[in-house]
């Protein structure tokens, strides 16, 4: 997939486009991109998508914005694993809020992206106050020669799949749920990175991730399985918080503990599945006490593997 930076000023090569944040690449935008590299394949057209940086949410309201569900880099991947032929990632900024919607269809659709066939959400909106709709792309398509449609939204197991739906099963801990709606396990991506070690003086030795944001959707205590290690998934379990007991800085952390791995493992690109949640984080009276209770996680995420082996 190529990944493009900005949106061009001109561009006479036309596409089959989608457009949305696709935060989360869920079970819904995965059903839409499906259609979308259909449609690419039947009419010989490149499938494009175009998605904004940062989520417009996150611009118009920033004590309220969203909680992402992924990084850029991790929705960039999901993106390319449904078989898209390009991404566009737009700046989303004073300029780009300030578009009215005959402004967006002209500069961005027309010209800048050329798109010949465009597949949207049924909830889509854009321009200066959302003015825009399916309506009005529809006539415009019509006048200047692109065809539009819009996706219903997605129903799973008598669900309707939305990144709002997984921000609420992740809240609740409920990961199978997460992971119904994703269609995969809930997962964070990161590389490792050197931390005051001091898991390894009590005898649990963490791999440190970095984290992208400062609220990641999960915090808590986790079984887990760990990718980028080995030639298959790695059993763990892992803590995302501010860890109380030893510093809380106030930026949350990713820390995991990996069941009976002995080798380095600093500059790796991890992916963490969380595959089920044992409990909230803590505050421990002493560095013992703590060193204890991870015992007991460590031995329940065990329990758990023994029940559902990777």
């Amino acid at each position: 997939m190529q990944v493009f930076r900005g949106i061009p000023e001109r561009s006479d090569h036309g596409c089959v486009l989608s457009i949305g944040n696709f935060d989360g690449v869920h079970r819904g935008h995965q059903a839409l991109l499906a259609k979308l590299t259909a449609k690419s394949r039947a009419t010989g057209l490149p499938s494009a998508v175009l998605t904004f940086e940062p989520h417009p949410r996150e611009y118009f309201t920033h004590e309220n914005r969203p909680i992402r569900l992924t990084s850029l880099r991790e929705k960039i991947l999901r993106i390319a694993d449904q078989g898209v032929d390009r991404l566009y990632i737009g700046r989303f900024n004073a300029r780009f809020a300030a578009l009215t919607a005959e402004q967006f269809i002209e500069d961005i659709l027309i010209r800048g992206l050329c798109a010949r066939h465009l597949m949207i959400g049924d909830d889509f909106r854009f321009g200066k106050g959302r003015q825009g709709d399916f309506a009005m792309l529809e006539a415009a398509g019509q006048s200047v020669g692109f065809s539009v449609e819009a996706m219903h939204t997605l129903v799973h197991e008598g669900e309707r799949v939305s990144s709002s739906a997984v921000r609420a099963a992740l809240a609740e801990g409920d990961m199978p749920h997460a992971a119904r709606l994703l269609g995969r396990p809930y997962s964070i991506s990161g590389r490792v990175m050197h931390g005051d070690k001091i898991g390894r003086s009590i005898g649990f030795p963490t791999a440190n991730i970095q984290l992208k944001h400062r609220s990641p959707p999960v915090m808590g205590i986790y079984t887990v399985s760990v990718e980028g290690l080995a030639d298959k998934p790695w059993p763990g379990v892992a803590s995302v918080g501010v860890r109380p007991t030893i510093n809380d800085a106030g930026r949350p952390t990713l820390e995991v503990h990996l069941f009976d791995w002995t080798a380095e493992c600093y500059g790796a690109h991890l992916k963490v599945n969380f595959l089920a949640k044992q409990r909230d984080e803590e505050r421990y009276d002493t560095l013992d006490a703590l060193t204890a209770q991870i015992a007991r996680d460590a031995n329940q995420a065990r329990a758990y593997f023994a029940q559902n082996p990777l």
